[in-house]
């Protein structure tokens, strides 16, 4: 008898439930008493990604009985867990994301993982998915940091986490569709390799200002906010509207200059660093500005000794997207499609 590699994902994913535990050991015991049969397992595959969605195959089922306890439906699973958790699981919104999770997730997981046992393409299903799971986790980690339970988030918080690495799914999906050309690797261009660097601490940077305008309840948003940016606490609602507006659109776009600086022929790259880069300087040197300025009220201004830290960061978060634009105009070889690519297009 024998059983592919997807098959034992979904059977492992079903031994969540602790009832299919105790009937699958009973069920082998009885096999092995009356025959020698034996599951063999295929050709192990190579896509990396199979392994990742079986994880979270597995966790797609404990969510799901997640949401049937809540709901009375079932008892007794979880329920060691449902006291220890974090408390934002039991409201409304956790537990349709759990139900969510449970079923539509858990199915796309299982459609991937067969796809990719058979040799089949499930990119279509995978960018449905990165989408779905980028919403969940933006709207659910978001609003756990924001919202009154903020100051209760525990350990077990982190593990929701995992679900951001579905950004690295998303580029490993349009990975499939580029050709590939004539390049040196990120290593190989340390230039490159600083700016990489820099977009990720960008990003943290810019959610962290937003998540601060948004009462987030972390000390240290509250410490960051008080010691070094109480502008953002200005009732003129202008800083405010300023973070979240580069939370919102500047984070995309760090995420996608990651892409475009690791993988060639992204020919957008350097029009879009320009509009980017234009945009920042603006804003950045209006935020600067008001932060010190004499009319902004003084229990809203930097203090004089958080100002050196103040400055260092603020100017290097408006100056670096100008150094990367340049970078991008002047040496744009890299973001340029070959020869042989465009008489193919």
């Amino acid at each position: 008898m024998t059983a592919s590699a997807g098959t034992g994902v979904f059977v492992l994913s079903l031994m969540s439930i602790p009832t299919f535990v105790v009937s699958a050991f009973n069920l082998f015991e009885l096999i092995n008493e009356n025959s020698n049969i034996r599951f063999i397992l295929k050709k192990t595959p190579v896509d990396p990604l199979f392994y990742v969605y079986a994880v979270y195959a597995i966790l797609s089922v404990v969510n799901l009985i997640i949401g049937l306890e809540q709901d009375n439906i079932i008892d007794g699973f979880v329920t060691f867990y449902l006291k220890v958790a974090d408390p934002h699981i039991n409201t409304a919104h956790g537990h349709m994301i759990s139900y969510w999770d449970g079923c539509f997730h858990y199915l796309m997981y299982l459609l991937m993982i067969a796809a990719i046992t058979w040799g089949d393409s499930y990119r279509a299903i995978g960018l449905y998915w990165v989408g779905s799971c980028l919403m969940r986790s933006i709207v659910y980690i978001l609003g756990n940091a924001v919202g009154k339970y903020g100051i209760k988030l525990g350990p077990l918080f982190l593990v929701h986490m995992l679900y951001v690495s579905c950004i690295w799914n998303l580029i490993y999906f349009f990975f499939q569709n580029i050709k590939k050309v004539e390049q040196r690797s990120l290593p190989h261009r340390p230039l490159d390799l600083l700016f990489v660097i820099y977009l990720i601490l960008a990003f943290a940077f810019c959610v962290f200002r937003g998540l601060i305008v948004l009462d987030c309840s972390s000390p240290w948003a509250q410490d960051y906010r008080n010691h070094y940016e109480p502008y953002l606490k200005d009732p003129s609602a202008y800083p405010k509207v300023q973070m979240l507006v580069s939370m919102l659109y500047s984070a995309p776009y760090y995420v996608v200059a990651l892409y475009g600086l690791m993988v060639p022929g992204c020919e957008w790259m350097p029009d879009l660093t320009l509009v980017h880069s234009g945009a920042l300087a603006q804003s950045q040197f209006s935020h600067i500005g008001a932060s010190l300025h004499t009319r902004t009220p003084f229990s809203y201004r930097v203090p004089v000794d958080s100002q050196p830290v103040f400055l260092l960061i603020n100017v290097l978060y408006a100056v670096v997207p100008q150094l990367l634009c340049y970078r991008c105009h002047t040496k744009p070889a890299f973001f340029l499609r070959t020869t042989t690519e465009n008489k193919t297009d």
